[in-house]
């Protein structure tokens, strides 16, 4: 079910879509996402660059 705050969103989207400018600039930042995240799969990516898991919480 769509929330009502969405479908606003797309009213304002339908009559004020963003600039071609706006819309490279978002996929561009997807490709590199999904670019680095290539990399990091398939054990390209450097092992300084990866980030390390900080545990939570107290330890006992």
């Amino acid at each position: 079910m769509l929330d009502p705050r969405h479908l606003m969103r797309a009213r304002l989207w339908a009559k004020n879509p963003p600039s071609t400018k706006r819309v490279k600039l978002v996929f561009a930042a997807i490709i590199i996402a999904l670019i680095i995240v290539g990399l990091e799969h398939y054990g390209f990516w450097p092992e300084w660059a990866k980030a390390e898991r900080v545990p939570r919480g107290i330890q006992r």
